[in-house]
């Protein structure tokens, strides 16, 4: 069990903040290029599928964090 949290907290919850952050950042990079480029139709496009790809990231790494925070809580529960 001890193994499995420091496993936990040191390699997944990192990651998982990491690619919270590089999907936060997709976005904003895709709300950037769309209001950067009024003018243009095909960039205006191209930050509307960069936005939709980091919503779609977020919802990812949130069930992925979810569920390995069920898994955790019922392997917890099985040794106590």
């Amino acid at each position: 069990m001890n193994i499995i949290k420091k496993v936990n907290d040191a390699i997944l919850t990192p990651l998982i903040v990491l690619l919270f952050a590089l999907a936060v950042a997709y976005f904003l990079f895709g709300l950037m290029k769309f209001i950067m480029n009024q003018d243009s139709e095909e960039d205006q496009a191209a930050g509307k599928q960069h936005m939709l790809w980091g919503v779609v990231g977020l919802a990812i790494m949130a069930s992925v964090w979810g569920i390995l925070n069920l898994i955790s809580e019922s392997v917890k529960g099985l040794t106590s």
